[in-house]
C-alpha cells in the first residue's frame, strides 16, 4: 500500500485512481479515505487524477499520539502534495477534512492549488462564545470526549444517526452505510480521536478563509445537525475573497444519498468551469 513518512515518522496512508489534473479529498472524523470510495471511481471516471489520504491516527495510517491539531493536519497534507508534486491541485474537504484543506490552501497551497471545494466543513469555528454566538457549546465537544473515551464502539453506532440524518422522518438511510460509518471510526487510536475533537472545534481558520484567494465552493446542508449551517458555511462565504455558497435543502451532514448525488455533480461542474 502506498505510504509517505512525514517529517516527524508518522506513515499517512493514501490511495490514488485516475489520471489528469489532480483532485486531492480529505475526509472527517472518524473517517478515513474510504469515506470517498464513490468519489474516487466518479472523478477518475471523469479524467482526473483523485487522491484520498487517511489523516494520521485514522484509517491505516500511523496511530498517533502527537500532532493531532490542524496545524499538523495540514502540515502532513503539504508533505503528501510535495511528496507527489500534485500542481493544478483541486483540493476538497468534508468535515474536519473541510478545516484541513483550507488551512493547507491557506499556509502551504500558493502556487500549487487553483481551487477549494468544502462540504459540511467546521470553519470558521464551531465552539460558541461572545464573538460566536451561533456556534455550539463547549459541553457538547465535552460530550463527545466523553463517550469516545467511555466507550466510543457505542458512541459511533450512536453518532451515525444524527450524521447520516437517519433520525429524521422519512430518513432513507442504510444499515449499512451506518455500519460503515462505525467501522471506520474503530480505525482511529483514541488519543487521536479524542484529541481532534479539539481540534475540529476550537480552531479559529477565520485568517485562513480570508487567505485564500482562489475560487471556492463552499457546500453544506442546511439540516446538518453536526456542524450547524449558521455558525459555518454562512460565515465562511463572507470571510472569502471568491467563494461561492451552494445549500442542499434538507441534506444532513454525512455525504450520502441524493445530496451525495448532487453534491459530485456540483464538484465536477465547479472543478470543470
Amino acid at each position: 500500500m502506498p505510504y509517505i513518512t512525514t517529517s516527524d515518522g508518522t506513515e499517512i496512508y493514501y490511495t490514488e485512481q485516475g489520471a489528469g489534473q489532480p483532485v486531492l479529498l480529505s475526509h472527517g472524523w472518524p473517517l478515513s479515505s474510504d469515506a470517498w470510495q464513490v468519489e474516487l471511481k466518479l472523478f477518475a471516471d471523469a479524467g482526473y487524477r483523485v487522491i484520498a489520504h487517511d489523516r494520521r491516527g485514522h484509517g491505516r495510517s500511523s496511530k498517533t499520539y502527537t500532532g493531532n491539531d490542524m496545524d499538523t493536519y495540514a502540515r502532513d497534507l503539504a508533505e503528501l502534495v510535495e511528496t507527489l508534486d500534485l500542481k493544478e491541485l483541486v483540493v476538497v474537504g468534508h468535515s474536519t477534512g473541510g478545516g484541513e484543506v483550507v488551512r493547507y490552501a491557506a499556509q502551504h497551497g500558493k502556487g500549487r492549488v487553483t481551487k477549494v471545494i468544502t462540504a459540511g466543513a467546521v470553519p470558521p469555528i464551531m465552539v460558541k462564545s461572545d464573538e460566536n454566538p451561533e456556534g455550539t457549546p463547549i459541553e457538547a465537544f465535552d460530550g463527545i470526549r466523553a463517550g469516545v473515551l467511555k466507550d466510543r464502539s457505542q458512541f459511533y453506532k450512536d453518532l451515525s444517526e444524527s450524521f447520516y440524518g437517519a433520525n429524521r422522518d422519512g430518513a432513507e438511510v442504510s444499515q449499512g452505510a451506518k455500519d460503515d460509518f462505525w467501522r471506520q471510526g474503530m480505525l482511529v487510536n483514541l488519543a487521536a480521536a479524542y484529541d481532534c475533537v479539539k481540534a475540529f472545534s476550537e480552531t479559529d481558520q477565520t485568517a485562513d478563509l480570508q487567505a485564500i484567494d482562489v475560487p471556492m465552493l463552499i457546500a453544506h446542508g442546511d439540516d446538518d445537525q453536526i456542524v450547524p449551517i449558521a455558525a459555518a458555511a454562512e460565515k465562511s462565504v463572507k470571510l472569502v475573497k471568491n467563494g461561492t455558497l451552494k445549500v442542499y435543502p434538507g441534506a444532513p451532514h454525512g455525504i450520502y444519498g441524493a445530496y451525495q448525488d448532487a453534491l459530485d455533480q456540483d464538484i465536477l461542474a465547479f472543478i470543470k468551469g
